[in-house]
């Protein structure tokens, strides 16, 4: 009898119950949350994966969604009801050209060191571009390349994907459709900039996008 109910405070609770756990960490989480964290917080035998599987099933066709992002879950506004939350969700603060170009090349060719972004763009990059994006946590700082000096690469971060509703960077638009919306401009191979010269004095002309346009 007691070898029975030593094994039941070992029983996973039902999977309706260990659904409304992973709805109530997520609600209240600021983050996503990773299937990790998830089962680290849920009672033990609980499976937090499965869980998320049927949770995502129970909210399809709702007015929030349970979507994923990189390695981790979150609850999300549906897509088509994001004007509601406009006012909510417009950011002051703007990208200059540079910084645009340089965030989408490091988007498509993570990872990438300030050398290989500066050879696609045809320009130097400056350190207050990218000092920008990691400000915004948009992008952060990979493995450094095994190669002379040892360059450190630069990669995008969930933060980067929860912002844009992507769940991971296979899901960003084509260079395509990017240069078609503006986003891209095809510039003559141009090399580095006259010493003295800079990447800031070719923004001057060209007028700051909103952050939250960049993929629209």
């Amino acid at each position: 009898m007691a070898e029975e109910q030593e094994e039941s405070l070992f029983e996973a609770p039902p999977m309706g119950e260990q659904e409304r756990m992973v709805e109530a960490i997520l609600f209240a989480s600021a983050e996503p949350v990773s299937v990790v964290e998830l089962n680290a917080r849920m009672p033990h035998g609980a499976d937090a994966s499965e869980a998320l599987v049927h949770l995502k099933k129970r909210y399809e066709g709702r007015g929030v969604h349970l979507v994923r992002v990189g390695d981790a879950w979150a609850l999300r506004t549906a897509p088509d009801l994001g004007f509601l939350m406009q006012k909510e969700t417009v950011e002051t603060r703007k990208l200059s050209r540079a910084a645009i170009e340089t965030l989408a090349i490091i988007a498509y060719h993570q990872p990438v060191t300030r050398a290989e972004i500066e050879e696609i763009r045809g320009v130097s990059v400056s350190r207050g571009t990218v000092d920008q994006l990691l400000e915004l946590e948009w992008i952060k700082f990979g493995r450094r390349r095994m190669t002379p000096g040892r360059p450190v690469t630069y990669v995008v971060t969930e933060e980067f994907l929860d912002h844009f509703g992507l769940e991971n960077a296979r899901d960003l638009p084509g260079l395509k459709e990017l240069r078609e919306a503006g986003l891209l401009e095809s510039r003559p191979q141009m090399g580095p900039l006259p010493a003295g010269e800079s990447e800031e004095d070719d923004d001057e002309a060209v007028p700051d996008t909103d952050q939250g346009e960049m993929f629209e």
